[in-house]
């Protein structure tokens, strides 16, 4: 029984040390999210500095997230921390798209799993979205066809993904949701469109009314 005993110690130490690492694992994810979180408001905001600040600190994080994956895998690829990470994959990606003018990081840059980065790619078509619907307050633009050009090219990749949830981490789903966000966006594009064009067309017959009216002006005088 004394063995048992030394058994049993170990294995309380092997479980302490695991618990330990998982908490900090969870604290670090947690971390991670809101320094992504922060650094998208920051793209938004059109604040580069403080995005990039956010967005270096976020690294760090992730990085620690990584070390974790060597004395336990269980924790790295649990949902949580591949959940964080996403949100990592997504804020890169998002300020590469707005403010870098689409040079977009791989997942060997970013040290993220394919499927972890699928999923960060299809979540930034939302905040693609986003920066439309920002834009368009402002009228139709050039700018707006851009980012609805990205959404489509980030979806016909997204749809090639043909393999089993199993696989690709539910990435079927998400896929699915950004199909609805870009159709979406495409309709409000094109209301936004029609809209200016109607604007534009008004401005001009009122010039002409107004010209017209000047000329009979002058003519009765």
């Amino acid at each position: 029984m004394d063995k048992l005993d030394q058994i049993a110690d170990r294995i309380h130490t092997a479980f302490e040390a695991h618990t330990q690492a998982r908490d900090a694992a969870l604290a670090h994810a947690r971390t991670l999210t809101r320094h992504c979180a922060h650094a998208i408001r920051a793209v938004h905001r059109e604040e580069r500095a403080n995005a990039e600040t956010e967005l270096a600190q976020a690294a760090q994080l992730a990085a620690h997230l990584r070390a974790v994956q060597v004395e336990y895998p269980a924790i790295y690829y649990a949902g949580y921390t591949q959940d964080a990470l996403k949100e990592y994959a997504e804020a890169n990606i998002v300020l590469s798209l707005i403010l870098d003018g689409g040079r977009l990081p791989n997942p060997e840059d970013l040290a993220v799993e394919n499927d972890t980065y699928l999923k960060g790619l299809s979540e930034a078509v939302g905040e693609l979205r986003r920066r439309c619907l920002d834009l368009l307050r402002h009228g139709y633009s050039h700018e707006v066809e851009r980012l609805l050009q990205h959404m489509d090219d980030i979806y016909n990749v997204l749809v090639t993904m043909d393999y089993p949830d199993a696989v690709t981490g539910g990435l079927r789903r998400l896929t699915d949701i950004a199909r609805s966000i870009i159709e979406r966006t495409r309709g409000d594009v094109t209301l936004s469109m029609r809209q200016q064009r109607l604007q534009q067309a008004l401005r001009r017959f009122e010039r002409k009314l107004g010209a017209a009216g000047e000329t009979k002006d002058q003519g009765e005088g």
